[in-house]
């Protein structure tokens, strides 16, 4: 193979790529869809507030009024002696945009039955809270109905907020913190990401040597250069490419949510999120940390934290977060993401190439991309569910199928792998591309020349065995 050559077709494949406007569109459109995706659920937060409503409340039971304080979003007006039947049918009239009616309290099931009724449905929101209310007032006067002193002082105190550490203990015998969802998160991502870029420029590789193939464009490549040059130099060509639209992608999100944030201001649109709402997101982002049912305001949660930050030896969400993340072994996995990310691409480049090579127009692809596409897709499942058992016998061996490794592999290393076992899959995972690549180029030698005829796995074969 002449270097020199293959130079040549990875920079003819690399600036027609790059220059074209679909290139331009998708690099700059992405960021700001990523950086959307960062920034809107805050906004739109923000925009779907609930306006404030007046609600009549009609309370026979006596025991849910006072606990109906008015919030930013509702405004309770109490109704007494009024009948129910009365007021729902002229709620205007009363200057009210929905009514509460409680009705008396049954003393044998110690409960109130609760209807509610408006012009229009009310939001979830609004609906939760009055609920809420409700349930607090029922559930205070049976405490007291026991008799008991003090009991709900005792009720409170029985409640438990457990949250397991979880450590992990080196050779050496050194503890450090072990947040398995941290490992989730970073194992999901490293999958879906090697996912991503394999079916997506795989696809532009085939999409590619199709193209140069129905224009009749190879066949004047081809007199002056070997086709399996053209191949690689067409894949590594793609893959240059890829590697520019992530590098440009990264920077022009950060630079987008960089000048959002200066713009809307950071506090505002964290400010967006009520206490709860706040507490909610922090238990989503911080997993296996559980959120209290009693939820404090901002303010109580930092005066707590700060005045018990010098005798509370337990980590927080957040230090238990960076913990994990600093035990992760970086290097390790930089060089396993960088071999798999490489061998991965060309292993099913070099496939997709040859189906490419096979076909007149990408219609004709499906019945010969399925049998590639099928083990890719594997690979992202598996990849999906490595966390709940990284070290199980399904998730084992298809860490080692190199069709699949790259993806499962990954998913795998935050857990801890041992070095023979990376070995072991990148050794087959590179035998294994060694000989696809042989393969394909083979199929793409005589396929890229073929017409008029639609290829089949028949077709592959014969040409495969010819000398």
């Amino acid at each position: 193979m002449n270097f020199k050559t293959l130079g040549i077709i990875i920079q003819r494949e690399y600036l027609n790529k790059v220059k074209k406007k679909s290139f331009l569109f998708i690099t700059f459109l992405a960021p700001i869809l990523f950086a959307a995706l960062c920034i809107l659920p805050s906004l739109i937060m923000m925009g779907t507030k609930e306006e404030a409503k007046k609600v009549g409340v009609i309370d026979r039971s006596g025991i849910v009024a006072p606990f109906l304080e008015n919030t930013e979003t509702i405004e309770y007006v109490f109704l007494e002696d009024a009948i129910p039947e009365e007021v729902k049918t002229d709620l205007s009239g009363h200057g009210i945009d929905a009514l509460l009616s409680i009705s008396e309290l049954d003393t044998e099931q110690r409960s109130v039955s609760a209807d509610c009724y408006s012009q229009k449905p009310l939001g979830m929101d609004t609906g939760s809270i009055i609920e809420n209310r409700i349930n607090d007032a029922v559930e205070a006067y049976r405490i007291e109905s026991y008799g008991i002193e003090n009991l709900e002082e005792i009720m409170a105190g029985v409640k438990s907020n457990i949250h397991m550490h979880s450590y992990t203990v080196d050779e050496s015998g050194k503890e450090s913190i072990s947040e398995s969802g941290v490992y989730m998160a970073v194992s999901m991502i490293l999958g879906m990401a090697l996912y991503m870029f394999i079916a997506l420029f795989c696809g532009m590789v085939m999409s590619s040597v199709i193209e140069e193939k129905s224009s009749r464009v190879v066949e004047v490549l081809v007199s002056s250069v070997k086709a399996t040059e053209l191949m690689f130099g067409k894949i590594i060509g793609v893959a240059l490419v890829a590697l520019t639209q992530f590098l440009l992608w990264i920077v022009l999100t950060l630079a987008i949510l960089a000048v959002a944030m200066g713009i809307i201001g950071k506090d505002k649109i964290m400010g967006a999120l009520s206490p709860e709402e706040t507490a909610q997101v922090t238990s989503m982002m911080t997993p296996g940390v559980h959120m209290p049912d009693d939820i404090p305001s901002l303010d109580a949660i930092t005066a707590v934290a700060d005045s018990t930050a010098a005798v509370s030896a337990e980590p927080s969400g957040m230090q238990a977060i960076v913990s994990t993340l600093s035990n992760i072994n970086y290097v390790q996995l930089g060089i396993s993401f960088l071999l798999f990310f490489i061998f991965g691409y060309l292993l099913y480049a070099s496939m997709f190439a040859a189906i490419g090579s096979a076909v007149e127009n990408e219609g004709d692809t499906t019945q010969l991309q399925l049998p590639v596409t099928i083990p890719l897709m594997l690979g992202f499942f598996v990849a999906l569910y490595a966390f709940k058992a990284p070290g199980s016998s399904l998730v084992f061996w298809f860490s080692m199928i190199p069709f699949t490794s790259p993806i499962v592999m990954l998913a795998r290393i935050p857990f801890g792998v041992a070095t023979w076992e990376l070995v072991l899959s990148i050794t087959l995972l590179i035998g294994t591309f060694v000989a696809c690549a042989w393969a394909s180029a083979k199929i793409y030698k005589v396929g890229i020349l073929m017409y008029g005829k639609k290829s089949t796995f028949k077709d592959l074969w014969k040409w495969l065995k010819l000398k």
